[in-house]
């Protein structure tokens, strides 16, 4: 049972004093209003993109796409804690990773985020540390600020376009290892924009491809950015294409909650209407879930520290006293600032019921734990270890990394040292008001997409598809 949290135990207390997230009680809920600003490009382009998404000709190994890890079927995520990236054999939550000579190198650390409505310009800021964006990206090719700096091609039309050019770069997600073919060591020599460089080698491989020549012409047809011969195509213009698709297919705009935003006052029930205003107005302290969850897709698109459990093997960082690098310190391995440790991109909530598990590192598995965390942020760190949910592919060799971090009570004290997030004064009946308005953030087009216009029979290179 979900105790009344009005009594905070001293040391909560005392980690809250100095940054805690908390917003004035209202007299009603101040809902965002529904200023959509999503991008509409051509069909040719959303094509190019949906075929591109699932090719798996853009890996180093060519054994995974893009969709591998964000795929309709997992409601554009993979349904793992933590994907399995490179190497891997199936799809979703069928996913393996290998055994023997097979066995992947590591898994992807942080979990594969959903995609739905990225095509809408008011997302700015990509990847769960932020290392993608717009926002002080002045200065820089095509507007956006990523870890290619000036290397970043200038012909990127958005963020999305950023984001989709470094999946490709990475040895566990879609490389391969150096050693392993010409991608892979390209990316392990850092090589990106370079001659011979990863994004070179990839649009090479499309150039010799005569469908995807036509299809690139037909997307790409005038401009700074035209197609009229195949060298013209480089991995950017397949950048653009995937965000096309992404933009496009996976738009969702049409749930309760945005009928009721659009004036239709019967969309949602009574028990998500008071959902909405604990959600928005807060509990009797005037801590409220909007603090950070705000804006049209609920979500500031800002970086906060709220002691979510570590799964997996990490990013190689290390609090004091600690060098095995199983740690992920998120913001600060961005910014380099120690002011953001710990901290990581406050998640979009649409259709957040379809899309566990969920966190940085997928440690919760169901919708109502995540949100019993944020009731406690503190105690429900320390009571992880009782009450793991990570969904992870077994194997001997990996498994030891899957709560090594959670293990170590010297990491457990880290992270909560760190934690920003004010308990709420929440009843277990508010709790469950709370998550019926979460489910009213589900557009119900896309509950089952196995209609979708991204289901793909063939892709032009002839790799098989994921199964």
């Amino acid at each position: 049972m979900i105790k009344n949290y009005i009594a905070v135990s001293m040391m909560a207390t005392l980690l809250m004093a100095g940054g805690t997230v908390a917003m004035a009680k209202g007299k009603g809920p101040d809902l965002p209003a529904p200023d959509y600003d999503f991008r509409a490009p051509s069909p040719e382009k959303v094509e190019l993109g949906r075929v591109l998404m699932f090719d798996k000709i853009l890996s180093g190994n060519q054994n995974i796409s893009c969709g591998t890890c964000h795929h309709s079927m997992a409601d554009t995520g993979d349904g793992l804690s933590l994907p399995v990236g490179e190497g891997g054999k199936g799809l979703g939550v069928t996913r393996n990773v290998g055994s023997g000579p097979d066995l992947i190198h590591e898994r992807v650390p942080r979990n594969a985020p959903p995609v739905f409505n990225l095509g809408d310009n008011s997302f700015h800021t990509l990847f769960h540390d932020g290392r993608v964006s717009t926002v002080g990206g002045e200065g820089f090719p095509s507007g956006c600020k990523t870890p290619a700096g000036h290397d970043l091609p200038d012909t990127l039309e958005n963020v999305l376009a950023c984001q989709a050019m470094f999946p490709v770069t990475s040895a566990t997600e879609m490389a391969g290892q150096a050693g392993e073919n010409s991608v892979a060591d390209a990316a392990a020599a850092g090589n990106l924009a370079g001659p011979g460089g990863v994004w070179e080698l990839l649009a090479e491989r499309l150039q010799s491809i005569p469908e995807y020549v036509d299809m690139f012409e037909a997307a790409f047809p005038q401009g700074p950015n035209k197609v009229k011969h195949a060298s013209d195509i480089t991995y950017a213009h397949a950048a653009n294409a995937i965000a096309a698709f992404e933009g496009v297919a996976w738009r969702a705009d049409n749930s309760p909650f945005d009928q009721y935003l659009r004036g239709d006052k019967g969309a949602m029930s009574e028990n998500a209407k008071k959902g909405m205003e604990l959600f928005y107005d807060g509990d009797s302290n005037g801590h409220a879930c909007a603090e950070c969850h705000s804006g049209l897709y609920q979500t500031d698109l800002d970086f906060h520290a709220v002691a979510m459990p570590q799964i997996g093997s990490g990013r190689g960082s290390n609090s004091p006293g600690q060098n095995e690098g199983k740690e992920d310190f998120g913001r600060e391995q961005v910014t380099g600032n120690p002011v953001d440790t710990l901290k990581f991109r406050t998640p979009t909530l649409r259709n957040v019921a379809l899309t566990a598990p969920y966190g940085h590192g997928g440690a919760y598995n169901t919708l109502r734990a995540v949100v019993e965390h944020h009731l406690d942020a503190v105690s429900a760190l320390y009571d992880y270890n009782y009450n793991r949910q990570a969904v992870l592919p077994t194997h001997p060799t990996l498994d030891a990394e899957n709560y090594a971090a959670m293990d170590d009570p010297a990491i457990v004290d880290y992270i909560a040292a760190h934690n920003e997030l004010a308990p709420f004064n929440y009843s277990e009946e508010d709790v469950d008001r709370i998550i019926d308005f979460l489910h009213a953030l589900t557009d119900p087009g896309t509950i089952d997409l196995r209609s979708n216009q991204d289901v793909v029979n063939g892709v032009p290179s002839g790799l098989p598809l994921d199964d």
